[in-house]
């Protein structure tokens, strides 16, 4: 059970590329590398999931820590390279509602 975390800063928005599986063992670390980024004012987080293969409710809660955090300082969240079955997560739980979510996965991510 591991997660890779690369992180690119560039200007006001950071690139987050993950791979590994996001569960309750790896949630934490996901969440503790991420926040600080989430609590610059008008923040842009763009986080590549292209990479992860599974996720549990524990990795939802992350991002929807991040979510909050992100637009109580007037940032932006995008969440990019989903799979079917990681789209499909967030849809059944509302996610895909209030979160900018895009299964492709943008150049330059």
């Amino acid at each position: 059970m591991n997660i890779s975390i690369d992180v690119k800063e560039l200007d006001q928005q950071t690139t987050m590329t993950l791979a590994g599986e996001i569960d309750a063992y790896t949630a934490p670390q996901l969440r503790e590398t991420a926040f600080p980024y989430t609590e610059k004012k008008q923040a842009s987080v763009v986080i590549d999931l292209s990479g992860v293969t599974y996720m549990d409710s524990t990795g939802l809660g992350v991002f929807v820590g991040l979510f909050k955090s992100l637009n109580a300082n007037d940032g932006t969240l995008k969440l990019v390279g989903l799979s079917d079955r990681l789209k499909r997560l967030f849809d059944i739980t509302g996610l895909a509602d209030i979160m900018n979510i895009n299964s492709e996965a943008e150049g330059g991510v």
